[in-house]
C-alpha cells in the first residue's frame, strides 16, 4: 500500500492540514502460486489481466519485468491500484495498458463490466491474495470468460509494534483502513491493551463491514471505494469528533 498511503497523506496535509501518522498493520509475504506467473506470462497471452489491489500490481510488475514486459492489458479496481501503474505506462513502448476501470471502485462491479466483445472466450489472468473470496472470478466465468487464478501473495498482521508509536495510536481520533486485514490486526493489536472507542475511516464498503463485523461503531466510509472519498470519509469522521468538543486534528493510519 506503500504508494497508496504516501497519496493520501499528501492529500491529508496539504489539503486540510490533518496530522498523519504511519503504523503499519499488516505485511505481506509470497504466496504459494508466485513462481508461476513470470513464466505464465511468457507462455500465455492473456486479453485482461485483472488487478484488485496495490500489492496484487507490484507483485505482478515485478513478475512481468522478469517475463520480458510483455504487452498486456491491464484492469483494475480502482485508482489507487491503477498509481501502481503510473510509471511503467507513461514508457515510450507502451506493451503494459491500463485500459479498465469499473464505473464502482468494487470487485463486484469489475467482474459485471469488464469488456468483452463477441462470443470468443476471452482469457483473464487473476494475481489475487491468498485471502481474496471467489467473486471476482466466479463473476467473470459466469459472464463466459476463463480465468486463470494465482494466489501471489498473502497478508499477515504484524506480530510486534513499539510501545511508543501504538500509544500515539491509540491516542489519535480516527484510524484510517484500506482493508479488512487491517481492521482487524488494528482489533487483534489494540483490545489486548485498551477498550478502544475511536473512529474508523475505510477505503470503502468490504472494509467496513468487516469493521462492523468486530463490532465497532463509529464507522465511516465513502459510497464509492477511491482516494477521494476516502479522504473525506476521514473529514466526516473528524467533523463528528470536534463536534463532540475535541480539538485534536490528528488521525493515523
Amino acid at each position: 500500500m506503500g504508494n497508496v498511503m504516501a497519496t493520501i497523506f499528501v492529500m491529508a496535509k496539504a489539503k486540510h492540514n490533518i496530522v498523519c501518522l504511519e503504523l503499519p498493520l499488516v505485511k505481506h509475504t509470497q504466496g504459494p502460486d508466485l513462481h508461476k506467473l513470470s513464466s505464465l506470462l511468457q507462455d500465455v497471452m492473456f486479453d485482461w489481466i485483472v488487478i484488485t489491489s496495490p500489492e496484487a500490481g507490484s507483485v505482478f510488475l515485478e513478475a512481468w519485468r522478469a517475463a520480458g514486459s510483455p504487452r498486456a492489458q491491464i484492469g483494475v479496481v480502482g485508482t489507487g491500484t491503477a498509481s501502481v501503474f503510473h510509471e511503467v505506462s507513461q514508457l515510450p513502448d507502451r506493451t503494459l495498458d491500463v485500459a479498465f476501470f469499473p464505473s464502482k471502485a468494487t470487485g463486484k462491479a469489475l467482474a459485471s463490466e469488464l469488456p468483452k466483445n463477441g462470443d470468443r472466450t476471452y482469457k483473464v489472468l487473476y494475481p489475487a491474495s491468498v485471502k481474496a473470496d471467489n467473486e471476482i472470478e466466479e463473476g467473470l466465468s459466469n459472464r463466459g470468460f476463463e480465468v486463470t487464478r494465482l494466489n501471489t501473495y498473502n497478508t499477515v498482521p504484524v506480530q510486534e509494534v513499539e510501545q511508543v508509536i501504538l500509544k500515539q495510536a491509540i491516542s489519535a481520533p480516527v484510524v484510517a483502513v484500506a482493508s479488512p486485514s487491517a481492521i482487524r490486526a488494528w482489533y487483534n493489536l489494540v483490545y489486548k491493551q485498551v477498550n478502544w472507542d475511536k473512529s474508523v475511516a475505510c477505503i470503502g464498503q468490504t472494509t467496513a463491514l468487516a469493521s462492523k463485523k468486530l463490532g465497532l461503531k463509529n464507522v465511516y466510509y465513502p459510497d464509492n471505494p477511491c482516494l477521494d472519498g476516502w479522504v473525506e470519509a476521514i473529514l466526516e469522521a473528524l467533523r463528528v469528533y470536534h463536534e463532540q468538543g475535541n480539538v485534536s486534528p490528528s488521525t493515523t493510519m
